[in-house]
Formats: C-alpha cells, sequence, structure tokens
C-alpha cells in the first residue's frame, strides 16, 4: 500500500497553466515542484507510526531518480523536472544551500540558461590606465627623492668646504691648466671684441671712400678746369676701396677663425670642466658621508647603511675619474688647436695688413689665395627675394 501511495505521488500529473501567463514554463516547473513537495512531506505523514522507516526507505522508489511530469503522459521531454532539483527548491526554501551534483543536473536541463556575468568589460583597461598612472607617478616620486638627496649632500660638501670644515680633492696640475685656460679665454676673448670693432671702423672707412670716389668721379665731369684733378683722386679712392675691401675679407676670416676658437671649442672644454667639478664635489660630499658612517656605530642597521654609502661613493668615484681623463685629454688637444689655429690666423693678418697699406694690391691678393681666403662679391650679404619671403 505503501509502494502504491509514493509511487502515485511520483507520477502525479500537473497540469501547466496556458491561459497566456508570461511566465516561462521552468518558473511554473519550480513552482509545481514546490507544490509536490509539500505534498509528499503530507503523505508521509500520513502513513501509520508502527510501519518501519527503514523498510519504507528500501522498498519504495528513489526520489533521487523519480521525474515529475508537467502536461501529460507522452508530453514533450522538456517538461520532465527531477525531483532533486524539487529538493534543491525546498532546500533554498529553508535557507539549505544545494549539493554540487544537483546544481550541475539543473543546468544541463535544455531551456537553463546561465545567469549573465556582473563584470564589466570596461574595467581591465580602467585598472592598466591606473597601474600606469600610479607607476609614473612613483617614478617621479622616487627621482625627486634622489635629486633631493643629491642637492643636500652637494650643498652641505660645498658649506663645509667654503667654512674650511671640509676636505676637498685637488688635483694641482689639472687645475692649473684649468686657471690657464680661463685667463687665455678672456684675452682671446679681449682680442675678438677689438678685431670686431677693427672690422666695422674699416668697413666705415671703405664705404666713405667709395662714396668720396663717386663724389670725386661726378665733379670731374662737371668741372673742366679741375677735370684731370678730379679724375686722379677718383681713380685713387677706387683703388684704395677696392684694396679696402680685400683686407676687410682677411680681416672677417681673422675673426671668425678667433670666434670659433673662442666660441665653440674652448667653451666646450668648459663644459666637460663644469661637469668635471660638479662630479669632483658629488665625489667628496659621498666620501664624507661614507667616512662619516665609518666611525659610527656597527649594528645591523649601520651595516646596510654603509653598504648602500659604498655603492654610491663608488658610482661617483667612477665618474670622477672619467671626467677628469676627459678634462685632461681636451686640454691636451685643446692646445695643440689653438697654437695650430692662432699661428695661421696670426700670420695672415700680419701680411694683409702690411700689404694694404703699403699699397701691394697684388701682394694682398697673393696673402689671401696663399691662405685660401675667398671675397664674397659685392650684395652678397644681401638676403635674396626668397630668404625675404
Amino acid at each position: 500500500m505503501t509502494d502504491s501511495i509514493l509511487s502515485k505521488a511520483a507520477t502525479m500529473e500537473i497540469p501547466i497553466n496556458s491561459n497566456g501567463d508570461s511566465r516561462t514554463a521552468e518558473d511554473d516547473g519550480f513552482e509545481q515542484g514546490a507544490q509536490i513537495g509539500g505534498s509528499l512531506d503530507e503523505i508521509v505523514g500520513t502513513l501509520p507510526v508502527t510501519m518501519d522507516l527503514q523498510q519504507v526507505m528500501v522498498s519504495g522508489p528513489n526520489l533521487n531518480e523519480t521525474s515529475i511530469v508537467s502536461g501529460g503522459y507522452g508530453g514533450a521531454a522538456e517538461g520532465i523536472i527531477p525531483t532533486s532539483s524539487i529538493k534543491d527548491i525546498r532546500s533554498k526554501s529553508r535557507g539549505i544551500t544545494p549539493s554540487h551534483s544537483a546544481t550541475s543536473r539543473i543546468a544541463n536541463q535544455p531551456g537553463h540558461y546561465p545567469a549573465p556575468s556582473m563584470h564589466h568589460s570596461n574595467s581591465n583597461p580602467s585598472m592598466m590606465s591606473e597601474e600606469a598612472t600610479k607607476g609614473v607617478a612613483v617614478e617621479k616620486f622616487d627621482s625627486m627623492k634622489k635629486w633631493s638627496i643629491n642637492t643636500y649632500k652637494c650643498t652641505k660638501q660645498m658649506f663645509s668646504e667654503r667654512f674650511g670644515r671640509g676636505s676637498k680633492t685637488v688635483d694641482m696640475e689639472l687645475e692649473a691648466q684649468i686657471d690657464v685656460l680661463r685667463e687665455t679665454k678672456m684675452k682671446y676673448e679681449r682680442i675678438l671684441r677689438l678685431a670686431r670693432e677693427l672690422t666695422n671702423h674699416f668697413y666705415n672707412m671703405v664705404q666713405t671712400q667709395q662714396a668720396l670716389g663717386d663724389t670725386f668721379a661726378d665733379l670731374s665731369q662737371k668741372s673742366p678746369e679741375l677735370q684731370d684733378e678730379f679724375g686722379y683722386n677718383a681713380e685713387t679712392q677706387r683703388l684704395l676701396c677696392k684694396n679696402g675691401e680685400t683686407l676687410l675679407g682677411a680681416i672677417n676670416f681673422f675673426v671668425s677663425s678667433i670666434n670659433t676658437l673662442v666660441n665653440k671649442t674652448m667653451e666646450d672644454t668648459l663644459m666637460t670642466i663644469k661637469m668635471y667639478e660638479n662630479a669632483r664635489l658629488e665625489f667628496d660630499a659621498y666620501r664624507a658621508d661614507l667616512e662619516e658612517l665609518s666611525v659610527g656605530p656597527r649594528d645591523a642597521a649601520a651595516m646596510v647603511r654603509i653598504e648602500i654609502a659604498q655603492q654610491q661613493y663608488q658610482i661617483h668615484k667612477d665618474k670622477y675619474e672619467r671626467l677628469h681623463s676627459d678634462v685632461s685629454i681636451k686640454l691636451k688637444f685643446l692646445e695643440e688647436n689653438k697654437v695650430k689655429v692662432m699661428h695661421k690666423q696670426l700670420l695672415l693678418f700680419h701680411n694683409a695688413v702690411s700689404a694694404y697699406f703699403a699699397g701691394n694690391q697684388q701682394q694682398l691678393e697673393q696673402t689671401l689665395r696663399q691662405f685660401n681666403v675667398k671675397l664674397k662679391p659685392p650684395g652678397s650679404d644681401k638676403p635674396s627675394w626668397l630668404e625675404e619671403q
């Protein structure tokens, strides 16, 4: 009797409402399963108390393997709802989490659709951009921290040297060469300034001679009684103007060469010297820091700081020695280049000026050919029509 009752309950038909309700068949199946679960409790509750429960469970059908058919016998397979899913629904209503096997069987049923994912696709790019921004900020902070520490140490070392409380690394021979270079540069700058002034004055004199020669030539045409005298003077001024333009070409070449030597070659060496002096100051600052830590306590934290200071000291020592070598080499090459350039330029200046004031036009032109000085044609200093646009 018990077997027939349980079999009847397991195969009970549940009509499906199809009066246009918007709920899906799956929702109706879950609701009907919950109602069947309640009816099973009522049926089991009506059994006699004296009946052996173990015998009923053994002799009766397995509820995990039974199914409830909706829509009558012979209906579509989609209407079959396993009783295990009903037990899961009842467990959820009582606050019990369904087992993994039951959940997987429900997920495999036809008509079951997984819940949409709550992750947004645009979360990854935003997280990557935030991480990149944080990385740049951290890098800038580290750079600023290193710069601040280095500036503090160098400033401290500089004041210590000024007030005579700190030691300074000095190469007497190299320092003497640097002082000579700076003094030489000042003298060559004076030569360059005076040569430019001479060029400007001589250019004005040549322009005056040219204007004077044109005036004499005009008067020779309008004054028949003084035609020869005005003509001689006009010819002389034109010759002086021509020789003056030749001398201007030589002086301009002299000025250009001195300018290159002073403002490019010497300036490049002085820039290397400035880098060398900064490296020397940093080297002495980190050397003093290492010496100060070495005379302090030797605990674990102090040993770590000493090791870091030793590494920084070695880095700046290598930099100082490299720049020291660069300065020595550049000073040597600069001296050789200076002698070669000034020998040529001084000889050119002397021969050109002597030939001009001696009135030796051939010697003046020969001097320019000897030093490969090319004269610019009249009007070449003016920009072309294309450059003016």
